[in-house]
């Protein structure tokens, strides 16, 4: 972990602006030329996914589980701008469940485009009787291109709806309810955002393609969403980087975690984060 994510721990103000709100925007999280350089990733992954599945140069692409397919989105997993807003908000014991490149062409027709709004995680929000239902996992939205307008493919949300499980009927999440809200970001920016948070993709009618890289974090006894195909990186990795991509030490290391299977708590006492350490235990 680079000692520059010191710098870039989460305020009193932005972890109470997240419980109101349920999203943050980081502002310039990447620089440009490091922008460019995911960027030259994401679209050769997009042409090959493109070619690959016939899938039409117009239409919105997703490819998940994309962080194994080039070492630039590998970088990301542990980035000291936005990482120590993860563990702020979540702690240490943590790891990526979850990831998936989101590519929006300009769109024709797009009043034919429906929306749908939904909270993630799926059969959870089925199955779990608890109301509301706990965050247990939180997503990071890295913007590749502005999207500084209503209708460039904006992430809609309805602020502060992460805890109101029934907000939207099922028969109506084509529909926008009050509130809903574009999200405003430049290139480089980067959007956290609790999975309870009622959300929807939206047309992209502007002449750009709208370029966005998710990394999905949770705690670390929840299964991973994706298959993770990122054991060919392990062994070069460092210890709490291969913590946040899922590993354990010891037999009971997601469960009951000992210190070898949570390296980044470690790393956080030697730094003295004891607000964040003693939020979380």
């Amino acid at each position: 972990m680079h000692t520059s994510a010191l710098n870039h721990l989460l305020s009193d103000t932005e972890y109470e602006k997240f419980k109101t709100d349920g999203y943050m925007v980081v502002p310039g999280a990447l620089e440009h030329a490091h922008c460019d350089r995911l960027e030259a990733a994401g679209d050769t992954l997009d042409a090959r996914e493109r070619q690959a599945h016939d899938v039409a140069a117009d239409a919105r692409l997703s490819v998940m589980d994309f962080i194994g397919r080039d070492p630039e989105f590998l970088e990301l997993v542990d980035w000291p701008t936005v990482l120590p807003k993860v563990w702020g908000l979540m702690g240490w014991n943590i790891q990526i469940y979850h990831s998936h490149l989101v590519y929006t062409p300009p769109e024709n027709d797009l009043a034919t485009k429906k929306q749908g709004w939904h909270q993630d995680s799926g059969r959870l929000n089925v199955e779990m009787e608890y109301h509301p239902r706990p965050m247990l996992s939180l997503k990071v939205a890295y913007f590749l291109s502005d999207c500084l307008e209503d209708g460039m493919g904006n992430f809609y949300v309805v602020p502060g709806s992460q805890e109101n499980d029934e907000l939207i009927p099922r028969d109506q999440r084509q529909v926008d309810p009050p509130g809903a809200t574009p999200i405003y970001a430049r290139r480089g920016d980067a959007v956290i955002f609790d999975r309870r948070l009622w959300h929807t993709a939206s047309p992209n009618g502007a002449d750009i393609t709208r370029k966005v890289l998710f990394y999905g974090y949770s705690f670390r006894w929840i299964r991973p969403r994706d298959d993770m195909s990122i054991e060919h990186y392990l062994r070069d990795c460092s210890p709490i980087r291969r913590q946040l991509l899922g590993t354990k030490v010891t037999l009971r290391g997601y469960s009951s975690p000992e210190p070898e299977d949570v390296p980044l708590k470690a790393w956080m006492e030697e730094n003295e984060l004891t607000a964040d350490l003693s939020r979380w235990g």
